[in-house]
């Protein structure tokens, strides 16, 4: 799975939908609003924070809530670092994850409005260099079909390449080596789908996508701590430290530095800001009576493109994708939209706006994904609609993304042969090894262990023989969790050592490494 996190969920407790009429009157058969919903909702919103955080463990979180083009709430809960007293307030910045999506889309829309492109023009008018394994597809699909995770790619493709240490245009580049899915008629979730769209736009505006999205959408919103470089989120004094789910707790064990994808899962900001940005959005593209994007624009966003969460049963609804939010339909019949992130290494965060009501929620959290700002989220604007949280939140959503917590490789839940067929002599293994895809690998023999490096990164893994040619190597990354265990698999030909296979890496058959490649 790819982990900066969609969390798209696929059952009733879903909480990700659109609105596509920004601004009408809902339905005649729309559930009626209480007449106190919002004052009991906001009222109950403190306590439902903190008691989510004391339930699940998460250190701390920012909340703000918007309405009719006012920020109504907004409050820190917790600390930035467990263990250490600086408190989390309305200042303090998060990395949010794949709430990025959203802000992309809206960067695009902005461009759409200033003519700059069309959702429906093909990424390669901008990117000539740019190649899918498909011809058709490389020629045809369009900003808008990235956008929608609708081009064929397979679902968290060149993520594993980001984890190894490659920069944006080397994984760019190399996933036109991955086997394609159906163009058009499949969804898979790809943050480098995302970013290649995202790529088009700012080619095409003659712009690094960082300078285009501060200068576009960032600066006329206010949007002051904001930004898609991991360096600016460094230099923050006041900002939320990762904490991962390990061990039973949260703790603050890693950094995650997700530039590569910047434009799917590289945003850092903060509640204020975001609240600026919810508000342009509930105003149809308007900042303080300034269209920065149309109506129409961000409408293509806000409409369903894909189907993302196909229904199960006749009773279930179904869920779709737009271009970078989460679309549907509530139970009340009104409208909604939203998009959730998350960081396995420590973060996690959610929005959600019901334009009919002219609300939005967002909710940030500096602790793996567990369901905090989800639950948050999906409690505050059921009490809004129907005076009560219809349904246990957190338990809902918990229980959905302990997937994510599942480790990688083959060998995760296996045990070690008891009597294993002897290796080859520890230095047959050692050398240079290339991958068209994943490029070169080095094994060397470090006081009699072997020791795996892969890819700009060089993280040394330390290989522990397994049965025969089958060695064990022990992942950690966004995309293994704690746990994760996986056979490095050598093939032999003539008596030598030919290849080897690595299982964790190998969700698109393209993770062997040859020695015969420079023969």
């Amino acid at each position: 799975m790819g982990l900066t996190l969609a969390l798209t969920l696929m059952t009733p407790a879903s909480a990700y939908e659109l609105a596509v009429e920004i601004g009408l009157s809902p339905a005649s058969d729309t559930v009626a609003l209480p007449p106190n919903g919002l004052s009991t909702a906001l009222g109950a919103l403190p306590q439902l924070v903190n008691n989510t955080l004391k339930r699940s463990g998460v250190p701390g979180a920012a909340v703000a809530v918007v309405h009719n083009g006012q920020t109504i709430f907004a409050q820190g809960f917790g600390v930035r670092k467990a263990g250490e007293r600086e408190l989390i307030d309305t200042s303090t910045v998060f990395q949010i994850a794949s709430i990025s999506k959203s802000l992309t889309a809206s960067v695009i829309a902005v461009a759409v409005n200033k003519n700059i492109i069309s959702w429906d023009d093909p990424v390669a008018d901008y990117l000539p260099r740019f190649r899918l394994s498909d011809p058709y597809v490389t020629a045809h699909a369009t900003i808008g079909d990235f956008m929608a995770h609708r081009s064929g790619l397979p679902s968290a493709a060149g993520d594993e390449l980001e984890d190894l240490g490659y920069n944006r245009a080397q994984i760019i580049d190399r996933l036109r080596q991955v086997p394609l899915d159906a163009f058009r008629a499949s969804y898979h979730y790809a943050n480098f789908g995302t970013t290649i769209a995202a790529e088009a736009v700012a080619a095409a505006a003659n712009q690094p996508w960082e300078v285009l999205a501060a200068q576009t959408l960032f600066e006329p919103l206010g949007m002051q701590s904001t930004s898609t470089q991991h360096a600016d989120y460094l230099a923050r004094r006041n900002r939320a430290v990762l904490h991962a789910l390990e061990g039973g707790r949260f703790q603050p064990l890693y950094d995650r530095t997700p530039d590569a994808q910047a434009p799917a899962g590289g945003v850092s900001s903060n509640v204020l800001d975001l609240a600026q940005w919810m508000k342009f959005l509930l105003a149809d593209g308007k900042h303080h009576g300034e269209s920065l994007a149309s109506p129409s624009s961000l409408l293509a966003a806000l409409t369903p493109r894909s189907l993302n969460g196909p229904p199960g049963t006749l009773v279930t609804r179904p869920s779709f994708y737009g271009y970078g939010f989460n679309v549907g339909t509530n139970v009340a019949g009104r409208t909604t939209f939203g998009h959730s992130g998350g960081f396995v290494l420590g973060a996690s965060t959610a929005f959600q706006i019901l334009p009919t009501a002219g609300l939005g929620i967002v909710v940030l959290t500096n602790g793996s994904p567990v369901g905090v700002p989800e639950s948050i989220n999906a409690s505050f604007m059921d009490m809004v609609q129907f005076g009560k949280p219809l349904r246990d939140w957190y338990a809902a959503y918990h229980a959905n993304m302990m997937g994510f917590y599942t480790p990688e490789g083959d060998l995760a839940d296996k045990t070690q042969p008891a009597n294993p067929l002897p290796a080859q002599p520890l230095e047959a293994y050692t050398g240079h090894y290339e991958s068209t895809y994943f490029g070169s690998a080095e094994i060397t023999l470090e006081a009699n262990e072997l020791k795996l490096a892969i890819g700009p990164a060089k993280e040394h893994l330390t290989m522990s023989h397994w049965n025969a040619n089958t060695f064990a190597v022990m992942p950690l990354t966004e995309n293994a969790p704690a746990g994760s265990r996986s056979s490095v698999s050598f093939s032999v030909k003539n008596h030598k050592i030919d290849s080897f296979t690595v299982n964790y890496l190998n969700q698109n058959g393209l993770a062997t490494w040859n020695t015969s490649l420079n023969d």
